[in-house]
């Protein structure tokens, strides 16, 4: 019987301080060879020990594996040249120094499948794996070739596609595409952007989920977050469009963010991947304050659709705070299951008579 409510993480955990530097996106690895080969299924080891220790249900790999959510998938494709970089401004809102799309873009072989069949060793229990969305990848690369945003997410969205498909056959669950993108270019999400997103995902038997968030827990973030108002509103654009896609699961940023909770009524019938950890903090979340998020979320979806889970990625963190930050969002989780648990068999029993 599967659980209710069972918790997960959106991506990252931070890192080991002998693997990478703690605190830090895109830091260099500190090894090389077969020790980095070695030390990255170590660190990989210790994330899903991790996992299953505080509680956690769904099991991902941590990225520990790669050095960024979208880059690392980039640099096994033929057609970005990693030497010829431009600086571009990342979804509207931070200038990067990004590689250049010179050729036609394919995928000569799996890029992460042989660490998912690792992953997929270490545990019984479902697994996620995470993959760039389309959209998220074009906003980090410069397009020399193509000249069309459109035309490179429809290549990449059948490179991923490729890619998904073996990474189901390799044994995992769900498979998530992350689209902060989403959260800005609306216009583009409209006309081509779940289109592209539905490509990635054709054909798959695998639950599919979409992660869209307001991102790490950096300054470029935090500012922009600061210049949104008292209601963060992005998600009325894209959820019901979502809604009516062929998507299964819907993440979303929420506790300590001023999207307004009723939002997630657009994504009715979805499965809820919702974040009730901040990542943007290094405060620990009660396992009561992690309880009360999934309460009031609970008026917009049901029960066995929601799925509790941090709002994005949290390789910028300390391990400490990451693991504790997990442990609170489990005990939160199971305060809440039993309440549930607690409301079905109430409901189930016989209403006696009087007579």
């Amino acid at each position: 019987m599967p659980t209710l409510l069972p918790t997960a993480i959106v991506g990252s955990l931070p890192k080991p301080s002998w693997l990478a530097e703690p605190e830090t996106l895109w830091s260099p690895w500190k090894l090389e060879g077969d020790a980095l080969v070695e030390g990255k299924r170590d660190a990989l080891r210790s994330a899903v020990h991790e996992q299953r220790r505080r509680g956690i249900d769904i099991i991902s790999d941590g990225e520990q594996t790669r050095q960024h959510f979208v880059t690392t998938f980039i640099e096994h494709l033929t057609g970005v040249d990693f030497e010829q970089r431009e600086t571009v401004r990342i979804r509207d809102r931070y200038d990067a120094s990004v590689p250049t799309v010179v050729g036609a873009v394919s995928r000569e072989k799996p890029v992460f499948v042989d660490d998912a069949r690792f992953l997929r060793q270490q545990t019984d229990r479902p697994i996620k794996w995470a993959l760039p969305g389309p959209m998220t990848m074009i906003d980090t690369l410069y397009d020399r070739h193509y000249r069309s945003r459109e035309k490179l997410a429809w290549e990449f969205a059948t490179i991923l596609n490729q890619e998904a498909r073996e990474l189901e056959a390799a044994g995992v669950d769900i498979i998530q595409f992350d689209e902060p993108a989403f959260n800005v270019f609306h216009d583009e999400v409209r006309d081509w952007g779940v289109a592209t997103l539905e490509r990635a995902t054709e054909g798959l038997h695998a639950e599919t989920a979409v992660h869209i968030c307001y991102g790490y827990g950096i300054k470029a973030n935090t500012d922009w977050k600061a210049t949104l108002g008292s209601q963060w509103r992005q998600y009325e654009h894209s959820f019901p469009l979502l809604q009516r896609s062929t998507i299964d699961i819907v993440s979303l940023e929420c506790l300590h963010s001023h999207v307004p909770m009723e939002l997630i009524e657009l994504i009715r019938g979805k499965k809820v991947m919702l974040g009730a950890i901040d990542v943007a903090s290094d405060s620990i979340e009660t396992p009561e304050e992690v309880a009360d998020t999934l309460r009031n979320a609970l008026r917009f979806v049901d029960a066995d659709k929601l799925i509790p889970s941090t709002n994005c990625g949290m390789a910028p963190l300390s391990r400490d705070v990451a693991l504790q930050k997990l442990s609170a969002l489990s005990a939160g989780a199971a305060i809440v299951r039993e309440e549930v648990d607690d409301t079905v068999s109430m409901a189930s029993q016989p209403i006696l008579g009087t007579g």
